[in-house]
């Protein structure tokens, strides 16, 4: 850690001691004696600019929150290796019994990014085969779109592709079949901090 970071991360907590924790000390005291009660999975990236419980204006204990580069869900696939988002989303749906799993992707996104254009040559142990298995969506799209276009909806299919792939668990179709369990699909962008939101075949900015 430089030592701008830790001084930078120390003055946040500090703030947090201060101004927060007094107000906040009985509802994490509870989340600790009751344990965690989440309505929503939340699928977001990782990108620093897009925190879904800043944008969404949530309490500690309401979101249960996957980040990862570009909000991706792999297919359903229970082979023994390590699958870190569909051991969250199995957690999350079986144990915790979300209401809701929201996949939130956002502008500007460099994984998308790297679907579209190669990802950067000093990150191909791991980012590279990661969004390949978002990159014929995007290609499919980038090819039939306007240039000037292409960006928002390489991202917006990106987010289809995720909720596409949480419909092969099993376990979450069958919740969503019986209604107790919803999917969503938004876009945060970041310049504007508009929220869109998936209606059928498209997005529609939230008032």
């Amino acid at each position: 850690m430089t030592d701008e970071s830790r001084d930078l991360l120390l003055s946040g907590y500090r703030r947090f001691r201060e101004d927060h924790w007094p107000e906040a000390r009985a509802q994490y005291e509870a989340l600790a004696a009751d344990g965690q009660k989440p309505h929503t999975l939340v699928v977001a990236c990782s990108d620093s600019r897009a925190d879904p419980a800043l944008i969404f204006d949530t309490a500690p204990g309401q979101l249960f929150v996957v980040r990862n580069v570009a909000n991706l869900v792999p297919p359903y696939e229970p082979d023994g290796l390590l699958h870190g988002v569909s051991a969250a989303l199995e957690f999350g749906v079986k144990v915790l019994n979300v209401s809701r799993i929201m996949v939130l992707g956002h502008a500007h996104c460099g994984g998308v990014n790297a679907m579209r254009y190669g990802a950067p040559e000093n990150c191909q142990d791991f980012v590279a085969p990661w969004v390949a298995q978002g990159a014929p969506v995007v290609r499919r799209v980038c090819e039939a779109c306007p240039p000037e276009e292409a960006e928002q909806l390489a991202e917006e299919a990106v987010v289809r592709l995720s909720l596409d792939n949480l419909r092969t668990f099993p376990w979450i179709a069958e919740r969503e079949a019986a209604g107790t369990l919803a999917l969503s699909g938004v876009h945060f962008g970041i310049a504007d901090g508009v929220l869109r939101s998936l209606r059928g075949d498209r997005f529609v900015a939230l008032d």
